[in-house]
């Protein structure tokens, strides 16, 4: 199977585990930003191409459940995705712990991006001090989620190899 025909469905299983399940998982009142860490696992798992271009779709299926200006978070999951891609292609295979470090760490910088570039379109409403607690959770969330949503976006980014006795003659 290709990368086409596995990350549409994958995509849209998380969207409705962003939008249904995890909204029930509230810590302090703050859900994890499932969305946003599928960007940070493309990056991490393909690179930054990959990471811009699942952190657009994600982001923009993201901007059709908020009340933000539409492209809000398409274009801090792009950067985000980007980011990390560009920046796994340098260290981020070392060892197990640092797509973790990197996930809690990215989360963080994509929720505070989100709150900058939303400012500057004038959403004065993004800034208060709740933004403290919503970006170490979500950060929290990140990091222990990000074991599995790394090894499912690069299973929905892999290409099988011919398999024995799948392949048809």
């Amino acid at each position: 199977m290709t990368p086409a025909v596995r990350v549409p469905p994958f995509i849209v299983l998380i969207v409705m585990m962003h939008t249904a399940v995890f909204p029930q998982l509230r810590v302090f009142g703050v859900a994890a930003d499932i969305l946003l860490l599928v960007a940070i696992a493309a990056g991490i798992s393909g690179g930054p191409e990959s990471g811009a271009l699942l952190g657009f779709t994600a982001g923009i299926l993201a901007d059709c459940f908020l009340q933000t200006p539409f492209g809000l978070s398409a274009l801090a999951y792009c950067l985000i995705g980007w980011g990390v891609g560009s920046f796994q292609t340098r260290i981020l295979h070392a060892t197990w712990w640092i797509p973790v470090v990197t996930a809690a760490l990215a989360s963080a910088v994509g929720v505070v991006l989100f709150v900058v570039v939303g400012l500057v379109v004038g959403q004065d409403q993004l800034w208060s001090w709740r933004v403290v607690p919503i970006v170490s959770v979500t950060s929290l969330w990140a990091a222990m989620l990000s074991p599995f949503v790394v090894r499912a976006v690069r299973w929905s980014l892999t290409v099988d190899s011919q398999r024995p006795g799948l392949a048809l003659r």
